[in-house]
C-alpha cells in the first residue's frame, strides 16, 4: 500500500508544481523518481525520457505511466497519471476564470514572469547533467558531436526530436548488435583455436 501512497503523493505534486506545462514539469518527476523514492536510476530516467519523446502525447503523463507501471504494474500506473493530472483539472477549473478575469493585472503578469527563470534554471541543470551523462558514456568529442548534429536537425532543419531520438535508438540499436556479434564471433575463433591446439 505505501508504494501506492508514494506514487500517488509523487505525481500529485509534480501535477500541481509543474507550472508550464510538459517540459518543466521534467526535472519536477526526476526528482521525485531518481532522487526521493529512488523509483529509477538516473541512466533509467534519461531513457525513460528519450522513449517518451518518441511517442505521440503529453510527455509528463506518458513519464509518469511507465514509472507508475515500473513500480507497481498496471494498478501503480493508473495512479500515476490520475494524480499527476486530476490536481491540475480542478485547480484549472477552479482558477481559470479567476486567472482570465485578471490576465491584465500586472500581479498576475509579474508572478509569470517571475517564475518562467526559475523553470529555465531547472530545464538547463538537467540537460547540463544528461550532457555529462553522455560524455562519460561516450566520450567529449563523440557527445559534441551528436550534441551539434540534434542541434542542426532539430532547430535550422525543423526536424521533430522524437525523430531524431528514434534514428539515434535504431543506431546504438545496431551497432551494439554488431559488437555483440563481433564479440561472439572472436570467443568462437578463440575457443577453435584452443581446440585446435589441444
Amino acid at each position: 500500500m505505501k508504494a501506492y501512497v508514494d506514487l500517488a503523493i509523487g505525481f500529485a505534486r509534480t501535477g500541481v508544481t509543474g507550472y508550464g506545462g510538459g517540459p518543466s514539469t521534467i526535472p519536477l518527476i526526476e526528482y521525485e523518481a531518481v532522487e526521493k523514492y529512488k523509483w529509477v536510476t538516473e541512466e533509467e530516467f534519461g531513457e525513460i525520457l528519450a522513449l517518451a519523446n518518441t511517442l505521440p502525447g503529453p510527455i509528463a503523463t506518458k513519464m509518469a505511466a511507465y514509472i507508475g507501471f515500473k513500480v507497481k504494474g498496471n494498478l501503480g500506473a493508473t495512479v500515476a497519471i490520475l494524480t499527476h493530472i486530476v490536481p491540475s483539472i480542478v485547480a484549472m477549473i477552479f482558477l481559470l476564470g479567476a486567472l482570465y478575469t485578471f490576465r491584465q493585472s500586472p500581479i498576475v503578469s509579474g508572478m509569470v514572469q517571475g517564475v518562467t527563470p526559475v523553470i529555465g534554471f531547472m530545464l538547463a541543470e538537467m540537460a547540463y547533467r544528461f550532457f555529462e551523462n553522455g560524455r562519460k558514456g561516450l566520450g567529449l568529442s563523440r557527445m559534441l558531436i551528436l550534441s551539434i548534429a540534434s542541434l542542426i536537425f532539430v532547430e535550422p532543419l525543423g526536424l521533430h526530436p522524437g525523430i531524431l531520438i528514434a534514428v539515434f535508438l535504431a543506431t546504438a540499436f545496431f551497432i551494439a548488435s554488431y559488437k555483440e556479434k563481433e564479440a561472439a564471433r572472436a570467443n568462437e575463433n578463440n575457443m577453435q583455436r584452443k581446440e585446435k591446439s589441444l
